[in-house]
Parts: structure tokens; C-alpha cells; sequence
């Protein structure tokens, strides 16, 4: 598969279903317009459906585990192993996401697609394309073609999800110093200094964020990464994680499935894809705006608002996994409710 020809491929949303989804909404016995977004959600994957009539009830969520070179530059509270540790902690229910999503009624997927250190539990030889980055600060982090083959991966898996039943997905990752890796993408795709999209990640002191920042823009100096090829971002500043991720994107719009984005860093990855292939956006859904700096200026930039606010930066898809039960909420509201005529209630007018 070729980005060529994966362009050609992805189609946008059908307007025709959006459409009358929207139709069936001014039908309803409610007034107008009186659960907000929960409406607009229930019309856009309709839209990507191509159908009217629709369920939410097979729910996965994709969680891409990777480790980053960039480690070594002192840029993270933890080491290297605690990636494996939460990555196998994910299959035993001992993760935090792994209880929020046993309550919204998501299944897991771990999936090891560049960990220094193989989990028997996660990792699997067809999807793990290294075993980590290299330190961006010294080297570009992947070449060009192991960026595309994480995110062929992603496709890959979208696709098999797809066929096993799952009707929406969630992403979800987790690696040490992808926070670091996530920044300076965002600084170079936003087109914004690295001091407005850096955080502290998982509890930096204030002199680790400064080395943090230093980092990062002595790698975006050193590689120059192409801001108007994001594949080119990717491989030089980026993780395995995020380009796994853009390819979950891509493959929710190849095969018509509704992908949530989570927090920052699923959110670095979901620009990434819709700068790959601008149409795959209309299959994005929002979740929550994360804590991280640059956690509202990617919405922005994707053009979506967040169901959630509430302070959340823990990734890993909690908060996308989160909106599961709010989907299905506006969903069966949409689906059950009867219409003004059905109850003879006069019908609501849109009052200007």
C-alpha cells in the first residue's frame, strides 16, 4: 500500500446519511437542538456509517505501546521498563484504563509496536516494527520507511477490527518520553515555538521541562523536519506510537469505523493522519481536551471541540473510552424516542 493510492481510497463521509440523520433529530419529541453535541456526534457517524440506523455496541480501543530514544537525554521521570510493565499490566486489568473500560464496555488491544523489551502477553512479531527509536536528539528517530510501516500496521489492525464486528474504535498508547516526541511534532506541525506545546508529561520538575524544551528544539534544528510532509515529521522527531496511531486514523476512514481520539498524544498523531490524507478526518471523533499545553491548540487545528473537560492527562485512552457511554446515550435517544407526531406534541420551530 502506498499513501498514493490509500489517498484514493478514503472517501469522505456520506452527507446524504448526515443528512438525514439530522432530519430524524428535527423530528424527535424533545426541544431542538437540546442535547448539543450528543446530536452532532449521532449525525457525523452516520455520515461515516453511510447509514441512519446504526449501533455503537462492539467497542475497542487501540492502545499503541512504544519506547523512545529520547529517553536517554534525561527528558522523563522513569525509565525505559515501565513501558513494558503498563503494557502487560493492560491484559490483566491492573491499568487505569483497563477499568474504565470494562465500565464503558470497551475491549483492549495492546498492541507492541516498537518496545525496547518484548511482553509475551502483547508483543507480536507481524506488528512490532523496532524495538524502540533512536535518540532524536542525536539521530533521526525511525527512517522514513519504518514510520510507513507503523502506520500500515495501524491500517492493518483497523481493518481486522472491522471484520472481527467492532463498530467504533478508541486509541490509546503508551510509552516513556512520548510526551517529548508528541511536542515536537505538535511544534513542528502547529507551527508554534516548543515552549507553548511542551509540558511536564508525567511530573517533570521545572528544570526537567527546560531540558525537555532544549531537546526538543536542538532535534527540530538538527533534522529539520518538512512540516508540510508529516511523514517526514514523523520519522524524524516522532515515535512509534504516534505513527501507529495516525494509521488507526486512517484505517477508521478506509473502513468507515468512527476512531476517538484521546488526549495529546493521540491527538499529534490524529493531525499527522489528516495531514497524510485530509478526508480521513471526517471519521475523527473528539473525546476531552487534555491538561497538556498543546491539548486544545490540536483541537483547533482538527476543527473539533471536546465532549469533556475535565482536566485529564493520563492517556493510555482513558478519556477517549470515556465518551463511549455518552455516545451511546445520544444514540439511543436518537434511535427510541418518538417523533412529534408519534405523541402529538406540537412541533418544535427553529426560531430565528
Amino acid at each position: 500500500m502506498t499513501l498514493e493510492k490509500l489517498r484514493a481510497q478514503i472517501e469522505p463521509a456520506d452527507k446524504a446519511s448526515a443528512e438525514a440523520a439530522r432530519k430524524r433529530w428535527m423530528s424527535v419529541a424533545k426541544p431542538l437542538f437540546s442535547l448539543g453535541k450528543l446530536e452532532d456526534a449521532v449525525i457525523r457517524i452516520a455520515g461515516m456509517k453511510r447509514s441512519t440506523q446504526y449501533e455503537l455496541k462492539k467497542r475497542g480501543l487501540v492502545i499503541m505501546c512504544a519506547d523512545n530514544g529520547v529517553v536517554a537525554e534525561g527528558v522523563t521521570q522513569t525509565g525505559q521498563e515501565v513501558t513494558a510493565i503498563v503494557a502487560d499490566n493492560f491484559t490483566k486489568k491492573a491499568a487505569s484504563v483497563a477499568i474504565m473500560s470494562e465500565v464503558a464496555g470497551a475491549d483492549l488491544f495492546p498492541v507492541d509496536i516498537g518496545m525496547v523489551t518484548d511482553v509475551p502477553s502483547v508483543t507480536r512479531a507481524d506488528r512490532k516494527v523496532a524495538c524502540g527509536t533512536k535518540n532524536l536528539a542525536q539521530e533521526p528517530a525511525m527512517s522514513r520507511e519504518e514510520a510507513w510501516q507503523a502506520v500500515v500496521t495501524g491500517i492493518r489492525i483497523a481493518g481486522e477490527l472491522k471484520e472481527q464486528g467492532y463498530d467504533i474504535l478508541a486509541t490509546g498508547e503508551m510509552g516513556i518520553g512520548n510526551t517529548t516526541t508528541s511536542s515536537a511534532v505538535a511544534a513542528v506541525l502547529l507551527d508554534k515555538p516548543v515552549e507553548e506545546v511542551t509540558g511536564k508529561g508525567a511530573g517533570l520538575t521545572s528544570e526537567g521541562l527546560e531540558r525537555k524544551i532544549s531537546v526538543i528544539k536542538e532535534a527540530i534544528c538538527r533534522h529539520r523536519p518538512d512540516r508540510d510532509d508529516a511523514m517526514d515529521v514523523m520519522a524524524k522527531v516522532g515515535g512509534l506510537d504516534i505513527a501507529g496511531l495516525a494509521g488507526v486514523y486512517l484505517g477508521g476512514a478506509l473502513y468507515h469505523i468512527p476512531v476517538v481520539i484521546d488526549g495529546f498524544i493521540s491527538a499529534v498523531a490524529a493531525l499527522c493522519a489528516a495531514r497524510l490524507v485530509p478526508a480521513s478526518l471526517d471519521y475523527m471523533m473528539p473525546s476531552h481536551v487534555s491538561k497538556e499545553p498543546a491539548g486544545q491548540m490540536l483541537l483547533d487545528a482538527l476543527g473539533l471541540a471536546p465532549f469533556l473537560t475535565c482536566d485529564m492527562c493520563l492517556g493510555e485512552g482513558s478519556g477517549a473510552v470515556a465518551v463511549f457511554p455518552l455516545l451511546e446515550m445520544g444514540l439511543q435517544v436518537y434511535l427510541q424516542m418518538s417523533t412529534f407526531e408519534e405523541t402529538n406534541i406540537e412541533k418544535y420551530e427553529v426560531l430565528k
